[in-house]
C-alpha cells in the first residue's frame, strides 16, 4: 500500500527534506489521496515554513479535497447541485453579500469571482466532478473548455468585476459557455463559484451544506445520532479512531482510541475517505451497524453498535486525583451550550470531595462557543478583562469583563497542547495574563478568531470569520499559538478521552509538581 508507506515515512520527518516531502505528496495526489497529501505537506511545512512550493502544493491538495468532499455530501448532491440557474445565482448573491459585508478583512468582489473561476477550472480536472456531471464528455472537449476558462475568465480578463451585478453577469456567461462546449448544467457550475469564493478567505470560513449545517448545530448543542466516535482515514489501513466518546455505543462495545475500522456492514473501508465511511455509518436512531475492527495491527474482531442520540459531554472527567493535597482534575473537551452547567456541577462535586487545587485540561479541545468560554472563565477571574474582540463591523467589537460574585479562588494549572484552539486559547490567554494560574504543555493551535453563522437560502448557512480576539493584555496569537509557562515534552503519550492516567501523563505529572509546592500545600 503505497499511501500508508508514504505517510509513515513522512511521520519520521527528521530524515525528510523538502524534495522528499514533495515527491511523497505528489505520489499521494496521483492516487487521489488528497487528505494524505495534505498531511504530508502540513508536516513538511512545520519544519520548512517558508517554502513556497510546499505552500502551493498544500493549497492545491486542499482545494481538490474540498471538491471531493462536496460530492460525497448527500445534501449537496440532492439539494444544491440540481438547482436551476436562477436559484443557484440567488445563493451566490447570499455568499457575495455576506462576505463583503461581514468578513473580518475587506475582500473585493473581483477576487471572489476569480477564485470561483479557479475552483471550476480545478473541478473540470477532478475525476469525481467529471463522473458526476460529465458522463460521456470527451477529455479533449473538457480540456478545451478549461483552456477557454483560463484564457477568457482567469482573473476576470474579459471584463472588470466591480460589484455583485458584474459577478452575476460573468457567471451567467460562464454557464452559457459550459453548456455550449460540453453540456454542463448551470447548477454544478454556479456551486463552484459559491464554494470557490471561500478559497480566498481563511480556513475557518465556508458555506455549509444543509447536512454540514445540521452537524454544526448538533455539535453546538452537544448531541447527535451515531455511535460516538471521531475517526480519520489512513489510506490502505482503514479508519483510525481518534476519540471514543464516554458512555457512547462505541464505548459500550469496548472500542478504544487507536482501533482501526476496516469494514462497515461488510463494506471494506480501508481505501475509502473519512466522509465515505461516515456515510456508511450514518443511520436512524435505533438501527444497528456492524464494524470490523483491527486492534494493534494483528487482532481482528467484529462488534455491533446501535445508533442512538449521543450526548457530547463538555466535562468528560471530574475527579480528585490526589486526596492528600486536594488536587482535582477536570478534562474539558469542548465549549458548548451545556458547558457552563457541567462545569458548575463538577466544581461543586469536587468541592464537596475536598478540592483545594485544580488541574484544568483543555488539551485537544478545539474550542466552540465564545460565550461559554467567557462564562467559565468568570468562575475563576474576579475582575478585569477576560477577552476582547475586534472586527471590521462595529457590532463585532466588544470587551468582556469578569464579575466578582461566585469566583473560585483555588490554585489552577491549565494544560494545553497543539490542538487547544479558539475558546481554549481564550482560556489560556486569560489565565496567563491575569497570572491566575500556570499554563503547562505545548504551544496552542493559533486560532485567535471568531466565526459567525449567517443563515442563507435552501437550508444552507455561511460561516465567516468576523473578528479576531485578544487576551486581557491585548495580545493575539493567530497562526502563532500561545506558549505555555512550562513546556513539557509529551513523548509518545496519548491522552485518553473520558479518563485520566495520572502517573503516565507527563503533563499531569508536571502540574502535580507545581501544585504540591509549599506555597500551594500550606494555604
Amino acid at each position: 500500500m503505497l499511501s500508508s508507506q508514504l505517510l509513515r515515512a513522512a511521520e519520521d520527518f527528521a530524515v525528510v527534506d523538502v524534495q522528499s516531502a514533495l515527491r511523497n505528496g505528489e505520489a499521494l495526489e496521483s492516487e487521489k489521496d488528497w487528505s494524505g497529501a495534505i498531511k504530508v505537506y502540513e508536516s513538511a511545512l512545520e519544519q520548512f515554513s517558508n517554502d513556497e512550493t510546499l505552500k502551493l502544493r498544500l493549497r492545491y491538495a486542499k482545494l481538490n479535497f474540498s471538491i471531493e468532499r462536496r460530492y460525497l455530501d448527500d445534501s449537496f448532491q440532492t439539494t444544491l447541485k440540481p438547482m436551476s440557474q436562477e436559484a443557484a445565482l440567488s445563493l451566490y448573491d447570499d455568499v457575495l453579500t455576506n462576505v463583503q459585508s461581514y468578513f473580518v478583512s475587506s475582500i473585493s468582489v473581483s477576487t471572489l469571482v476569480s477564485h470561483g473561476t479557479e475552483s471550476l477550472w480545478l473541478a473540470l480536472g477532478h475525476q469525481r466532478f467529471i463522473d458526476e456531471n460529465l458522463f460521456g464528455a470527451s477529455p479533449e472537449r473538457i480540456e478545451k473548455l478549461r483552456r477557454k476558462l483560463y484564457d477568457l475568465y482567469w482573473n476576470n480578463k474579459v471584463k472588470p468585476v466591480n460589484h455583485r451585478f458584474d459577478a452575476q453577469s460573468v457567471v451567467r456567461e460562464v454557464c452559457k459557455l459550459c453548456d455550449n462546449e460540453i453540456g454542463l448544467s448551470s447548477g454544478p457550475v454556479i456551486m463552484e463559484y459559491c464554494f470557490g469564493a471561500f478559497n480566498c478567505l481563511d480556513d475557518y470560513s465556508s458555506i455549509l451544506t444543509p447536512g454540514r449545517r445540521k452537524d454544526l448545530y448538533g455539535n453546538i448543542k452537544g448531541e447527535f445520532v451515531g455511535i460516538g466516535i471521531v475517526m480519520e482515514s489512513e489510506s490502505g489501513k482503514g479508519m483510525a479512531l481518534k476519540q471514543v466518546l464516554p458512555e457512547s455505543p462505541a464505548a459500550e462495545q469496548g472500542l478504544k482510541r487507536g482501533d482501526m475500522i476496516t469494514a462497515v456492514d461488510g463494506t471494506d473501508c480501508r481505501n475509502l475517505t473519512t466522509q465515505e465511511t461516515a456515510d456508511l455509518l450514518t443511520g436512524k436512531a435505533g438501527s444497528s451497524v456492524q464494524l470490523t475492527i483491527n486492534r494493534d495491527g494483528f487482532r481482528t474482531f467484529q462488534v455491533t453498535c446501535q445508533r442512538r442520540q449521543v450526548q457530547i459531554k463538555s466535562v468528560a472527567v471530574a475527579k480528585i486525583i490526589d486526596s492528600q493535597n486536594g488536587i482535582a482534575y477536570i478534562q474539558m473537551t469542548g465549549f458548548q451550550q451545556n458547558t457552563v452547567r457541567e462545569m458548575d456541577e463538577a466544581l461543586q462535586k469536587l468541592h464537596q470531595q475536598g478540592m483545594r487545587a485544580l488541574i484544568w485540561d483543555v488539551r485537544e479541545n478545539p474550542g466552540g462557543l465564545l460565550t461559554a468560554a467567557i462564562e467559565v472563565l468568570d468562575r475563576f477571574i474576579d475582575e478585569g478583562v477576560i477577552v476582547s474582540t475586534k472586527g471590521r463591523v462595529s457590532d463585532q467589537n466588544a470587551t468582556y469583563r469578569a464579575r466578582q460574585n461566585g469566583t473560585w479562588g483555588i490554585p489552577i494549572v491549565l494544560l494545553i497542547d497543539e490542538n487547544s484552539a479558539s475558546a481554549s486559547e481564550i482560556v489560556a490567554g486569560a489565565i496567563k495574563d491575569h497570572r491566575r494560574g500556570t499554563v503547562v504543555g505545548r504551544k496552542s493551535y493559533g486560532k485567535w478568531s471568531v466565526q459567525t453563522i449567517f443563515d442563507a437560502r435552501f437550508g444552507t448557512s455561511i460561516r465567516l470569520t468576523t473578528a479576531r480576539f485578544y487576551s486581557p493584555n491585548g495580545s493575539t496569537w493567530g497562526s502563532i499559538g500561545l506558549e505555555p509557562d512550562v513546556v513539557v515534552d509529551h513523548g509518545s503519550f496519548e491522552r485518553p478521552i473520558g479518563d485520566v492516567d495520572v502517573y503516565a501523563d507527563p503533563d499531569i505529572q508536571a502540574a502535580m509538581k507545581i501544585l504540591t509546592q509549599p506555597e500551594f500545600t500550606q494555604r
